[in-house]
């Protein structure tokens, strides 16, 4: 049983559930589908408390929901964004379950490609925080490097104003091909997708170097530990 921290955005927990059961669909046969619980917050109230700094009350929010799906039977926990693991430390101490974490994930998959200098796209706090780029270093051995001042700006914005409410614009795509252009150029090998709504405005066909998707990468490795327990 999968346990699903959601809504944040409920556009890509919408794409987790989608993966999850064409994944199960796909290994167990046509009319198999995922055993998960999903609690779905309102990103509204989570947006407001990231941008104030208000991360002790964030921490208490996700323990709270990932001991309700604890309790109701989960086996697994997975948090459906990069951006809150920022957290999951402080609430896998709380649990007798394991968070199966988004960057562990996303490590081993660029470690077994053998790419080593990675650009990395996210919000701001997963692009500026240290949270995500330290644990690739420390347990990939990656070189993780990140757009300039003003391209984070544009990233950070376009995620909050426009992908996590479905809004899909051509010229915001142009602009992150830009972006990831510029990191191509300053040496990077690969760029991972470190915000679970930015596959959905970019895609191979967008970049001249591999993109890691985080969503597609974290619902692999879910499966593949729910699947084999």
């Amino acid at each position: 049983m999968i346990g699903l921290l959601g809504g944040m955005s409920w556009e890509s927990s919408a794409m987790y559930y989608r993966l999850l059961n064409e994944g199960v669909r796909d290994r167990l046969g046509p009319a198999s589908s995922a055993r998960c619980l999903l609690w779905s917050f309102d990103f509204a109230e989570i947006k407001d408390l990231q941008h104030r700094g208000a991360w002790d009350v964030l921490t208490e929010r996700l323990i709270e929901a990932a001991r309700h799906l604890e309790k109701a039977g989960a086996d697994d926990l997975v948090i459906c964004t990069n951006t809150m693991h920022c957290v999951a430390d402080a609430v896998q101490a709380q649990l007798s379950i394991p968070i199966l974490h988004i960057a562990d994930a996303t490590g081993e998959q660029i470690r077994q490609s053998g790419l080593r200098r990675i650009g990395l796209l996210g919000t701001r706090f997963t692009m500026e925080q240290d949270f995500y780029r330290k644990r690739l270093t420390e347990r990939y051995g990656l070189e993780v490097i990140i757009p300039e001042e003003r391209d984070r700006s544009d990233v950070h914005r376009i995620i909050y104003e426009e992908l996590v409410a479905g809004q899909i614009n051509p010229s915001s795509r142009a602009l992150y091909r830009a972006i990831m252009a510029r990191l191509v150029a300053s040496g990077a090998e690969a760029i991972i997708l470190g915000c679970t709504e930015i596959m959905l405005l970019v895609g191979a066909e967008d970049c001249t170097v591999p993109l890691f998707d985080t969503t597609a990468l974290h619902v692999q490795a879910t499966l593949e530990k729910a699947l084999s327990d």
